[in-house]
């Protein structure tokens, strides 16, 4: 005859605090995304699900969110269309309805996604990779869900660069050149300064879904550097990225603030209340530090700020 075993999770625990999150980390799952193209996005996506937990239960049932995690990603594989945001927010949901006892059901998701592109000068087709965020927050009011990306790219420091102009302007004065010339010499040619390489995060957060394209945030993510960097380049290439690089050198503040700028004017269709997180980080070549910078903040509020 069998026996009942115990639900230990249930029972009161010795210290009754609650919890915000409690749940599982690094789970790793195959998600396909069809965007109506002939072949679907594959992902091998790394989640972590939680719930909060109330102070008077010991714990959660852990078995219990690798369930529905399991019957959400394969729902999503069978699909015909899926927004990454919304496996989240699917998967939150879910979540929310199978624990009684919880009032919020958390989905974080990261992705490698790798996609076609040719070299800016030599034309030659390449494959550039990004990390895809995304994430969704269930409760009684209802589903945030989040989307965005991290994409890297190249800086070069102003200060750096602006030292080095003014070695060359004292040269050229030197050699005795006009100073016209020598300005418009130094217009065309930029002179160099040291270079980092940037990562830039860009998402939106909005009750449901963010009417944002993925391919669209990673464009403007890449565009808030420099320059775009790319997994393959020719002679012709390096040179194109160098140059480009260094006629729009830019601190790790001046990135975001272009993100600002053009998260403004091209996602002018959000609503006020959509929330958008921008941040970079740079690799300092000439330090032992990185640098780094960010904002969180509404479009509307990003909106009046940049209106003044």
């Amino acid at each position: 005859m069998s026996h009942q075993l115990p639900d230990v999770q249930a029972s009161r625990p010795d210290v009754s605090v609650g919890l915000s999150q409690v749940g599982v980390t690094g789970v790793d799952k195959l998600v396909k995304v069809d965007r109506g193209d002939p072949r679907p996005w594959v992902f091998m996506a790394e989640f972590s699900v939680f719930v909060d937990l109330p102070g008077e239960r010991k714990g959660i049932d852990m078995s219990r969110n690798m369930e529905v995690i399991d019957e959400v990603l394969e729902a999503a594989t069978r699909e015909e269309a899926y927004r990454i945001e919304d496996v989240c927010g699917d998967a939150a949901e879910r979540l929310l309805a199978k624990h009684d006892y919880t009032t919020t059901a958390e989905i974080e998701m990261t992705a490698e996604l790798a996609a076609r592109e040719d070299t800016p000068a030599s034309g030659r087709e390449t494959q550039s990779t990004f990390t895809v965020v995304a994430s969704a927050v269930a409760d009684e009011d209802g589903t945030r869900e989040e989307i965005g990306a991290e994409v890297t790219g190249m800086t070069v420091c102003p200060c750096s660069q602006g030292m080095s102009e003014s070695r060359a302007r004292e040269k050229l004065d030197d050699l005795g050149v006009d100073d016209e010339v020598a300005e418009e010499f130094l217009d065309a040619v930029p002179q160099p300064g040291h270079s980092q390489r940037g990562h830039a995060t860009l998402t939106f957060t909005a009750d449901g879904t963010p009417d944002v394209d993925l391919l669209d945030v990673i464009d403007t993510a890449r565009d808030s550097m420099s320059a775009r960097i790319y997994n393959y380049a020719k002679r012709p290439d390096e040179d194109h990225m160098t140059y480009e690089a260094h006629m729009d050198a830019k601190f790790v503040e001046d990135c975001v603030r272009a993100l600002a700028e053009d998260v403004v004017e091209t996602y002018d269709h959000l609503d006020d209340d959509v929330v958008v997180h921008m941040k970079q980080s740079n690799d300092e070549s000439i330090h032992q530090h990185n640098a780094h910078a960010e904002r969180e903040i509404t479009m509307g509020t990003l909106r009046e700020e940049l209106a003044r």
